[in-house]
């Protein structure tokens, strides 16, 4: 949220902000890897910080109003998105991959709604768009964890 703010108001902090969201993909990776290795948390920091960078050029392009980059950036950001469900689908078979093909789709979308109200000065509509970015990050995050509680019970305390 902090990052698509600034990023929309041209704000010095723009850089500031996506520079903590890279590090919270570390975060995510690092979390990871205590369940699979550290080779997984590695490969999924690296699809994470993609899927950051990318979504950094569709606001960029949104911004612009370019349509042709818009499309191509938001083609390679559900690319990585589907890259993201396959991997984790792998990893643990409580992950069905249609079901997290699913999340990460309504996590692009519910994102792109509230970059599209900022945008357009909707404030009221902002705010219900990331209402709906959180409690939809929420349920993922919710869905991740149970798959792990239930693959590795007694790693989870």
């Amino acid at each position: 949220r902090d990052y698509i703010i600034a990023a929309v108001a041209d704000a010095p902090d723009a850089s500031a902000a996506a520079n903590r969201l890279m590090k919270n993909q570390d975060d995510i990776g690092g979390a990871i890897a205590k369940f699979y290795g550290a080779s997984a948390g590695q490969q999924l920091t690296t699809l994470l910080k993609a899927h950051i960078s990318t979504a950094v050029d569709v606001i960029k392009a949104a911004k612009a109003n370019d349509q042709a980059a818009l499309t191509a950036a938001n083609k390679k950001w559900e690319d990585n998105a589907v890259q993201i469900a396959d991997f984790l689908a792998k990893a643990n078979p409580n992950w069905p991959r249609a079901t997290l093909v699913d999340m990460m789709k309504t996590h692009l979308s519910t994102t792109t709604n509230e970059v599209i109200a900022r945008l357009h000065k909707d404030w009221e509509g902002d705010a219900k768009a990331f209402d709906a970015v959180y409690d939809h990050i929420l349920k993922m995050a919710d869905a991740l964890t149970d798959g792990i509680v239930k693959q590795f019970p007694d790693k989870v305390k």
